[in-house]
């Protein structure tokens, strides 16, 4: 039997979980509702105990529902975290995707540039896949940056050349099917050369090499004369065109070219003459300079091998200067006999008078007005191609100099020398025409008979053949004229107009094959100057050995133009042409019987009067001062007062460095007109300097080249300088702001010596 008192606690055991379970928040109620549970679990009964059902249900219930509002927005609320971390953990996973790829990219491209580079030669690398090659400097800096190769197809796989194929001490590398390449070093003294040769094995295949010429990889100077005459190179645009030298107005090149490019970071390139080069400068929006050989139908129609070779050498050191001095050419002064040393002394201290001779009062007038002015020494009296009645006759037009002969000797007993301009076209007017086609004497027309002349235009001939130099009866027919001349007249020289490579026949056909046009200038030069004195030449692409100066191309005579000449002369002596002769003060204006002049009018129009002045200031300093319009002809007492200054200023200070830094150049090579960075190839403001040039290296001249202008911005190299204007020393390396220079004066700075203190 069960006690009461069991059985009680029994009930009310079983009615506890029907009651609400105690809130976890509430635990200080805890103690008081149990309390009175106990209290009345024994007085349950009947009614009361549905009514307790009905509130432990709705007890439960609102429990419930406090638990799910408690619940609900912390389950969203995770949910929400939940999912800002999946995308979060997407965005990383696609990063590191990203990286990935990047990595494996870099990787695949540092593989095929930098390690697939090979070291073939100290300083050198090529990556054959790609054909990237790099040329260092010691230090380890990069200098030279190029993709060889351009346009082999990319599906062309490069193989080691077969034995036969191969070249001592040359690497040999073949594309099949479509190119060679060579690469082999040199080294001289502190310099490293690579050679570098492209072989063409396709006809369709046109080697061509392009070189970096961003910014990044310094400046570049050489070439020549080209359109628009941009100084550095690199901030020119050139289309790709044939290196032919020709007319700027009209083509790419102008009258005076050498393959020879250098960088300031100290690398030179230079082209083989056998090349049939064409060169781009920035052509297509790229920074690229391009080297490409390439037969044609007129520049290299004839060429030593049946498809185009590209050849070059590249060489390098540390030093611009050094290199540049290195590459120079010595010696000039070889086979130099005393009367052409003579020769050169007097170009470079007496003017040139280029008269166009409409007739003998004409050149007898002319010198007098030259004595007359009282400062200005007598120099060479230099006759244009007008003294003949027609290009080609090589005797005078007796009916316009009835007695030359006589008025040649009064000009001599005044102190001039006669020089006489001659050319090797004959017009077929000529009274030699005739005579040179029975003889054979003038280049042929290709692909027809070679009795027929091939025909061309130059200056007032419409119509000229030209003479076959290299054909062994030419040069003894030319020089029996010439001797008569030089007999009868006393010619002291003669004064070669060879025109350019554009101005020969297009279909033209020599006895023995030329290498481009252009050669033909070089082999007519040489054969004249071994039996006829000659002072100067129109046109070059090698060096004439001197007496002989190379013109500047005319000028117009404008301001746009005069801005155009300091960087000409810059870079014709840099080619390796120190002795250069400017065109005349004030432009190449239109001359009497000239071209630009057909109604022979004499009095044409004067260059304007400040740009004259502002010309022949930059004339005094340059090595050849040259004349056609006499500073009287202004009528201006100012203008004979500046150039009766500027004359004692050229005998005093300029003639003696111009003859000191001549005979200097004889043996170095080195220019006598000099860009700034010559003076301190370290400093970078030196290389972009365009209208500064030094004498030496102990003369700067800072000329104004804007109409209106009194001031302009000079910059000095390190040292100390003496300004040539108001005789204050001034430190280099610097600039000098809004520099005053009255219209009377040109701006120039002595160089002091190096322990000069103010």
């Amino acid at each position: 039997m069960i006690p009461r008192y069991d059985i009680g606690s029994a009930v009310s055991l079983q009615r506890v979980p029907l009651q609400a379970p105690p809130r976890r928040k509430s635990r200080v109620m805890q103690p008081s509702m149990n309390e009175k549970m106990g209290n009345d679990a024994t007085e349950l009964s009947g009614g009361q105990s549905a009514n307790s059902t009905i509130t432990s249900v709705n007890s439960i219930s609102s429990l419930l529902k406090e638990k799910l509002q408690l619940s609900l927005p912390q389950a969203l609320r995770n949910s929400a975290r939940r999912q800002n971390a999946d995308y979060r953990l997407r965005a990383f996973v696609g990063f590191l995707f990203l990286c990935v790829v990047f990595l494996v990219g870099f990787a695949h491209i540092y593989y095929n540039q930098h390690v697939l580079q090979r070291a073939y030669f100290d300083k050198f690398r090529f990556n054959k896949n790609e054909r990237m090659m790099t040329v260092y400097s010691s230090s380890g800096g990069e200098i030279i940056a190029a993709r060889l190769g351009e346009g082999i197809p990319p599906d062309t796989g490069v193989y080691p050349c077969l034995p036969h194929h191969q070249r001592q001490d040359s690497v040999c590398l073949e594309w099949l099917q479509q190119t060679r390449l060579y690469l082999a070093h040199t080294k001289h003294e502190d310099m490293h050369c690579y050679h570098v040769t492209w072989q063409s094995l396709s006809p369709y295949y046109n080697p061509k090499d392009c070189f970096d010429w961003s910014s990044k990889r310094g400046h570049w100077y050489g070439a020549g004369q080209i359109q628009n005459m941009a100084y550095p190179l690199e901030r020119g645009r050139l289309e790709l065109s044939p290196f032919i030298t020709g007319d700027v107005r009209k083509h790419s090149f102008g009258n005076v070219l050498k393959r020879y490019f250098l960088n300031s970071k100290g690398a030179t390139i230079l082209v083989d003459a056998e090349t049939p080069l064409y060169v781009s400068i920035n052509a297509n929006r790229t920074n690229d300079f391009c080297l490409q050989a390439k037969h044609d139908a007129f520049a290299y129609i004839n060429h030593l091998t049946p498809l185009p070779q590209l050849n070059y050498t590249i060489c390098a050191t540390d030093n611009m200067k050094t290199l540049h001095s290195l590459m120079a050419e010595k010696s000039l002064w070889d086979g130099l006999k005393p009367d052409e040393l003579h020769a050169v002394h007097s170009l470079l201290s007496e003017p040139v008078w280029q008269i166009s001779p409409i007739n003998e009062a004409a050149i007898y007038n002319y010198t007098e007005d030259v004595i007359a002015l009282g400062f200005l020494r007598q120099g060479h009296v230099l006759l244009s191609e007008e003294w003949q009645p027609s290009p080609g006759d090589f005797v005078l037009d007796e009916e316009r100099f009835p007695s030359m002969e006589e008025t040649i000797n009064i000009i001599h007993r005044r102190g001039f020398r006669i020089v006489f301009s001659i050319q090797p076209f004959i017009s077929t007017e000529s009274v030699n025409f005739k005579d040179a086609v029975a003889n054979r004497l003038l280049i042929s027309e290709r692909g027809s008979d070679p009795r027929i002349p091939a025909l061309t235009r130059y200056k007032q001939s419409n119509s000229a053949g030209v003479l076959d130099i290299t054909n062994n009866k030419t040069l003894p027919w030319l020089q029996t004229k010439l001797e008569s001349l030089i007999m009868k007249y006393h010619v002291d020289s003669f004064y070669l107009d060879l025109g350019t490579a554009q101005d020969m026949p297009h279909y033209y056909k020599c006895q023995e094959p030329l290498t481009n046009p252009d050669h033909y200038k070089t082999i007519f030069t040489r054969s004249i100057l071994s039996t006829i004195p000659v002072i100067g030449v129109s046109s070059a692409i090698s060096r004439p050995r001197a007496p002989v100066f190379v013109s500047l191309p005319p000028f117009p005579s404008s301001w746009k133009a005069i801005k155009t000449v300091i960087p000409t002369v810059l870079s014709y002596g840099m080619i390796g042409y120190p002795f250069i002769m400017p065109g005349a003060v004030g432009g190449d204006v239109a001359l009497p019987m000239s071209d630009n002049n057909p109604d022979n009018d004499f009095e044409v129009d004067l260059p304007d009067k400040e740009l004259y002045i502002r010309w022949l200031q930059l004339s005094t300093f340059l090595p050849v001062i040259r004349f056609t319009h006499l500073p009287s002809k202004y009528s201006d007492e100012s203008v004979l007062e500046i150039a009766k200054r500027l004359t004692t200023l050229r005998q005093k200070t300029v003639t003696p460095l111009l003859k000191k830094y001549a005979n200097e150049t004889l043996d170095t090579g080195l220019p006598i007109i000099r860009p700034l960075w010559m003076l301190d190839p370290a400093d970078p403001a030196c290389h972009v300097v365009v209208d500064e040039f030094s004498v030496g290296e102990e003369l700067i001249v800072a000329p104004v080249l804007y109409s209106g202008s009194r001031q302009r911005e000079v910059y000095l190299p390190a040292g100390v300088w003496r300004d040539g204007i108001d005789g204050s020393l001034r430190k280099g390396s610097r600039w000098i702001h809004n520099y005053r220079v009255a219209e009377d004066k040109i701006a120039y700075f002595v160089k002091m010596p190096d322990n000069t203190r103010f």
